[in-house]
């Protein structure tokens, strides 16, 4: 069985273009739904480019960190085509 960074990461990686989820997702499909926070920290340490942990925002709306900025974490996600849908934050 594979441990929890590695299940996020393969989580993350399957997140579609333009499309986001929440950390506390990552984590409830990751099989720890108490564990968003840890999502979080090993997505801050992700320099992973199959791994585009850009695409995993807060709960309330706001992008959330990123190890680039958090506007190059908009812009990325604006690139991507990611419609906006009344997201605070951005």
């Amino acid at each position: 069985m594979k441990d929890f960074s590695s299940r996020v990461r393969d989580i993350v990686r399957r997140i579609p273009r333009g499309q986001v989820l929440t950390y506390k997702q990552v984590a409830i499909l990751a099989g720890s739904p108490q564990a968003s926070r840890a999502v979080g920290n090993i997505m801050k340490g992700n320099y992973d480019k199959d791994v585009p942990c850009h695409r995993v925002i807060r709960s309330d709306g706001k992008t959330g960190g990123y190890n680039g900025g958090e506007s190059k974490k908009r812009e990325l996600l604006l690139g991507e085509g990611f419609q906006e849908r009344g997201l605070s934050g951005f």
